[in-house]
């Protein structure tokens, strides 16, 4: 049977391609018969007229229209060519649905078609193999499919090697320039007719058919036929045969020059280029030529490489097809085999290839069934297996890969915030202050002069409770049990319904996502390769969520990433359930792979065209994933903040939690333990206005959804014990006046009336006020008379009234009847603040005390340090302004240092001699700054500070990885708004050039473009070269146009230092500058210094130098001094250096030594101050440790006095009688 079917395919395809060399000859009778463009008025045809045709009784079939004769092969050959060949479509469009990867005949597809199987090894230390078992059946129609699709790709290469087609490839495009070479060397003798012929044939046979042409040729100059593109009809098509027929040699090859011409033509969507000479210029000035023009335009260019044997030509035409997306032809009449070097006919024989390799893989498995092979073979296939996707062995839950069971909720989901907005405490009226606000008086105090006291009132002592309000103030409250008990009843079935709501939240797809709330959502899923063995997991995740969440949303769309980013549509799509079926049958085919690139995917869902053109925005983005994103996180949380600012969308995280060891030995890109990834993507969740959850294979772990509601919950209860707590007081009240009255009765019936019996309440005792202070009246008078005892010369006249009628000094009327007020100064130490009045018996005045002083402490209390989270565009200088241990109030010197600290001996006059404190031996004793101190911090303090500097270590670290991360570890911080960049490419910068070409990029696009109002680039060497006359806006165009400038860059010449600095002070804006340099300038370090502070002078433009690998340190001082004088920064960029690895150490080791890991010798201005206040923090950490340990060592007066009788009870840390031993303060030392 194969050998007949092999006769009978070979038998067809000799009479096609007989068939097809006929038709070949007809076309090219009919293209050399000329054109008959002139028509005579009696050679017109009639017009057309409209004739009725009756349809057909039945349908007719369109295949069995007869058209010709032979029709029936005819039909067979045009389903040949709808098939195989595509017309219009290049070899790369063709296969996307003609691969073996679309056909499914991969040796991945042959293997999941075979059953695996895991056999016991003979040795339990020996790993088991994995094996697969084949049906003969399956592998015989896999093998006959791919010789199929080998046919197939023969077929195409033949069809593309038929007319002209074999001399310029296939033509595609609607609109299409054609660049003709037309030097000496292509139009010479003996090949310039046939040369024309082939033009004039690919205008008949391909070009007739487009919407518009336009006909350049170029030798040292260009000639255009016409001025633009001119839509194709006989005329035009006759112009164009006559126009290539005149043709002849032009001189050179003058390809820039023709490409300079042809692409300021408008209308045009495809260009070709066809040359049969090496052009004049070289590859890489085409090929940067064509790339700055195609800069925001889509224009493939499709190269010919006409009969002509320069290697050189036909580098640079495939080069210039690579770069501009299009496409490659060489055509050559003495070789061959060189036509096969083309782009369509190189693409089928690689996928040809790749078929061919599938075949010989089967052969090799028919080969190992049989014999003593078996071991090898099944090695082989063994080896296939391993390389098989890890989720193919994962076990799947029942009915994983069947079809979605679709749900459509009945209501919209609300977040708990909003839930409880409406269901919370004070939505449904139920809060506690809410409820006993009517019946809450504040206690009165005022004085009534009639009895000369000041009262309080005391009613809350007999019908009402004292209890403390949610602002701090006590409130007198009358207790209404009945309401109460009506109060608590609500507050119990508010509660039942909290944890209905949490028992709600944590069911279903919501235990994994939360709620999905948003009517317009992404799913946004990371597929990296450290998720591996959680496919399923994931697949099962998504496929709940598609069945119960997303039903009844309005548009959807799931977006995965690894290293690369997909998406199951362009577009978010409405949840119909057969789009829902097809998203799922998508989820089914995805494989983990790559690292986490976040911000791919999230781009992708936020910023997508299609979306913004239909109005279907996403208002809600749901990230799941289990570890940080591969970008660093404050430029993570600046996109997401510049995202979800000013519109609807919220970006919600979901954190599952896997095993911490990596897959494979694969490390991510960025890694951090399961707390620090928790924090990361809670900070990223709030910073886009969305939520948190995590949760793991036991449940959720932490849910802002659950956590609203039980904090709700938790208030209720708080709200029921306290109403319980005001219920209890006033029982007990009442009982203790029943006792009361019952011991009254018992006495007077019993006869003894002795009042020591009858035991008053506490309550019921009055207060006594602290005795009022000497009044002004009477200081006067005490002061008269002891100065007519003492020496009048030496003592100050004693106060006396202007008027002899006054008795009272001094005192001023007011309304109420009161003589004045006295005032104590604030300056000096606190006095009470009093007012005097007249009493009602004669002139007497009686003294109120009106405000008493507020007890000063002396303790310092540690405050706790706030600082944003976003980083600010300044110098560390002046963030430590605000940020620093001194500024924050955790500098521990200063904390340990006051004059109420100090270890000193006083003179005490009764003894007549010096004598110590008397608690010395309390207090630990400490040296700071070289004088000894009482340490008054207690341990727990100790603590709450060695929290608190932690804290702002972080911080400060991250402050330093900030600092080294992007343009910024080479070029510092740009803080100036206008300013110029002045960057040496003198010879010795040539190792280093590259590099520094990228970090110029990175430096436009990430401070220039984003924090700079103007900017300007100046490079210099021998000479200075400017970008721009002055400076410019950092607008997209010139960011992109200073970084093409900055790419042309060459390493030659000196260093004129001096001349770029007086470039740069050419510009009157200028407010900062920015020199980086790897050596000293040509000129004296003196003289530069001199001449620009002469340029500065009255300016204030800081120059701000940089020290780019250089090891010189004669250079580097030169550096500093520059930046000193004009009040600039000196940044050294180290290669050497690893600025991250040091801050990644410092994390993790939780900051337990201070030395260990060391700190890397930063040169720069604001590295090295900004390392420094964290070797301080560091050091006051140890030494925060180091004190606390002191308390432990420290017998206290206490400890003495039982140490002899109990030191057992010591080592306890107890004293009999239940005596704490807590140590005493410094003031109570004191």
């Amino acid at each position: 049977m194969a050998t007949e079917e092999s006769e009978t395919s070979s038998l067809a395809e000799e009479e096609i391609s007989s068939d097809e060399s006929e038709t070949g000859r007809h076309l090219q009778d009919a293209s050399s018969q000329p054109d008959e463009t002139f028509i005579t008025e009696s050679q017109k045809r009639p017009e057309w007229r409209d004739i009725d045709i009756p349809p057909a009784p039945y349908p007719l079939s369109n295949d069995m229209f007869i058209t010709k004769v032979e029709h029936t092969k005819n039909l067979l050959r045009a389903k040949d060519v709808e098939a195989g060949f595509g017309e219009g479509q290049s070899s790369e469009e063709w296969l996307i649905n003609h691969s073996i990867e679309h056909e499914g005949l991969t040796i991945k597809d042959l293997l999941n078609q075979g059953k695996v199987t895991l056999p016991k090894s003979k040795m339990d230390s020996e790993k088991p193999k994995k094996h697969l078992q084949f049906e003969s059946v399956h592998v015989n129609e896999f093998e006959y499919k791919l010789n199929v699709a080998i046919e197939q790709y023969h077929k195409r290469i033949k069809w593309l090697l038929q007319g002209t087609k074999r001399h310029f490839g296939l033509v595609k495009g609607t609109r299409v320039a054609v660049l003709v070479d037309t030097s000496d060397a292509n139009c010479a003798f003996g090949r310039i007719n046939a040369f024309k012929d082939e033009i004039t044939h690919l205008i008949d046979e391909q070009l007739s058919t487009k919407d518009g042409l336009y006909f350049m040729s170029f030798g040292t100059d260009v000639q255009p036929l016409w001025d633009n593109v001119r839509d194709v009809n006989v005329r035009t098509l006759q112009e164009a045969r006559e126009w290539m027929n005149r043709r002849e040699g032009t001189g050179g090859c003058n390809l820039l020059r023709a490409l300079k011409k042809v692409l300021t033509v408008k209308k045009v969507n495809y260009l070709l280029i066809i040359l049969g000479n090496c052009p004049d210029q070289t590859t890489e000035i085409l090929c940067n030529y064509v790339e700055q023009c195609m800069v925001g335009r889509a224009l493939p260019i499709h190269t010919v490489a006409y009969d002509c044997s320069n290697h050189m030509t036909n580098v640079t035409l495939r080069t210039l097809a690579e770069r501009s997306g299009g496409r490659y032809h060489c055509y050559a009449s003495g070789c061959t085999e060189q036509i096969y070097t083309g782009t369509d006919i190189s693409t089928l024989l690689r996928e040809s290839k790749r078929a061919q390799d599938v075949i010989a893989k089967i052969k090799e498995m028919r080969t190992g069934m049989m014999g003593d092979a078996l071991i090898s073979i099944m090695n082989e296939i063994s080896y296939e297996v391993e390389k098989l996707p890890q989720s193919r062995f994962l076990p799947r839950p029942p009915n994983h890969s069947g079809p979605l069971n679709i749900e459509t909720p009945n209501f919209q989901p609300k977040t708990s915030e909003v839930w409880l907005k409406t269901n919370g405490l004070k939505g449904k009226k139920l809060n506690l202050y809410q409820v006993l606000s009517p019946n809450a008086f504040s206690p009165i105090e005022e004085f009534i002069p009639v009895i000369k006291k000041v009262v309080t009132s005391q009613v809350h002592e007999k019908s009402m409770a004292q209890f403390q309000w949610h602002d701090g103030t006590v409130k007198n409250v009358h207790v209404d049990p009945t309401m109460l008990y009506d109060y608590q009843k609500r507050l119990g079935s508010v509660v039942k319904t909290y944890e209905k709501r949490v028992d709600w939240l944590s069911s279903g797809s919501r235990r994994i996502w939360g709620t999905v709330c948003e009517n317009r959502v992404v799913i946004l899923v990371d597929l990296s390769v450290m998720n591996a063995n959680y496919l399923i997991h994931i697949q099962h995740s998504l496929r709940l969520l598609l069945e119960e969440q997303m039903g009844n949303k309005a548009y959807f769309n799931i977006v995965v990433f690894g290293s690369v980013m997909k998406s199951w549509k362009k577009s978010l799509q409405p949840p119909t359930p057969e789009n829902l079926q097809d998203a799922w049958r998508w989820v089914l085919n995805l494989e983990c792979g790559g690292s986490r690139n976040f911000l791919e995917g999230y781009k992708y869902a936020v910023e997508n065209d299609l979306d913004e053109k239909f109005h279907t925005e996403a208002q809600g983005v749901y990230l799941f994933t289990s570890g940080v994103p591969d970008q660093e996180e404050d430029v993570v949380c600046s996109y997401i903040s510049e995202t979800c600012g000013g519109n609807d969308l919220k970006l919600h995280c979901i954190l599952f939690s896997a095993d911490d060891n990596i897959t494979s030995g694969t490390m991510p890109g960025r890694y951090a333990n399961i707390n620090k990834t928790a924090e990361a993507l809670k900070n990223m969740a709030h910073t886009g206005r969305g939520r948190f959850h995590w949760f793991n294979e036991s449940g959720i772990i932490e849910s802002d959804d659950i956590t609203a509601v039980l904090n709700e919950r938790d208030r209720a209860v708080n709200y029921s014990q306290k109403c319980a707590m005001l219920v209890e007081s006033v029982k007990r009240r009442a009982e203790e006046r029943r006792a009361l009255k019952y011991q009254q009765a018992l006495a007077i019936e019993n006869g003894q009336q002795d009042k020591r019996m009858l035991r008053r309440p506490k309550s019921a005792e009055k207060k006594a006020l602290i005795p009022p202070k000497p009044t002004q009246l009477f200081l006067a008078r005490k002061q008269l008379l002891e100065n007519k005892d003492a020496d009048s010369s030496d003592k100050q006249k004693p106060w006396r009234p202007q008027s002899a009628k006054a008795t009272i000094p001094g005192v001023s009327s007011s309304h109420s009847g009161c003589l004045g007020e006295k005032v104590p100064s604030s300056k000096k130490s606190g006095r009470p603040a009093t007012q005097v009045f007249y009493t009602e018996v004669g002139n007497d005045v009686g003294v109120v005390f009106r405000q008493y002083p507020k007890d000063r402490s002396v303790r310092k209390h540690i405050r706790q340090p706030i600082i944003p989270d976003m980083e600010e565009i300044i110098t560390t200088k002046q963030w430590l302004k605000k940020y620093s241990l001194l500024k924050l109030g955790l500098d521990l010197h200063k904390l340990c240092a006051g004059p109420d600290c100090t270890h000193e001996k006083r003179r005490v006059g009764t003894l007549h001699r010096r004598v110590a404190a008397k608690y010395c031996s309390i207090f630990p004793s400490v040296e700071i700054k070289g004088v000894v101190k009482h340490l008054q911090l207690l341990p727990h303090e100790l603590g709450e500070y060695e929290t608190q500097v932690e804290r702002l270590l972080r911080r400060y670290v991250s402050r330093l990885q900030w600092l080294l991360s992007g343009s910024r570890r080479v070029f510092g911080v740009i803080t100036e708004k206008k300013v110029a960049v002045l960057v040496d490419t003198s010879g010795s910068m040539g190792p280093h050039l590259p590099e520094l070409k990228k970090e110029l990029a990175s430096l436009v696009w990430d401070q220039l473009c984003q924090n700079t109002d103007k900017f300007n680039l100046i490079r210099f060497s021998s000479d200075v070269d400017t970008w721009q006359v002055h400076l410019v806006e950092p607008t997209d165009e010139f960011c992109h146009d200073a970084v093409q400038w900055q790419a042309t860059f060459v390493a030659e010449g000196n260093t004129n230092t001096l001349g770029a600095l007086e470039e740069a002070f050419q510009d009157p804006e200028l407010q900062g500058v920015y020199l980086l340099t790897d050596g000293k300038p040509d000129q004296s370090a003196a003289m530069v210094l001199k001449e620009v502070a002469k340029m500065n002078e009255g300016r204030g433009v800081r120059v701000n130098t940089i020290s780019f690998n250089c090891d010189d340190s004669t250079a580097n001082s030169f550096l500093k001094q520059l930046a000193s004088e004009t009040g600039g920064r000196y940044h050294r960029c180290h290669g050497d250096y690893d600025g991250h690895m040091f801050a990644h150490r410092l994390l993790t080791s939780e900051f337990q030594d201070e030395d260990d890991p060391n700190i890397p010798p930063f040169d720069g201005d604001d590295l090295r101050r900004l390392t420094a206040e964290i070797m301080k923090a560091r050091q006051y950490l140890t030494e925060s440790r180091q004190w606390r340990s002191l308390h432990s060592q420290t017998t206290k007066p206490h400890q003495k006095q039982y140490s002899k009788a109990a030191p057992e009870l010591l080592d306890a840390g107890k004293v009999p009688n239940g005596t704490s031993t807590r140590p005493l303060s410094a003031s109570a030392a004191r």
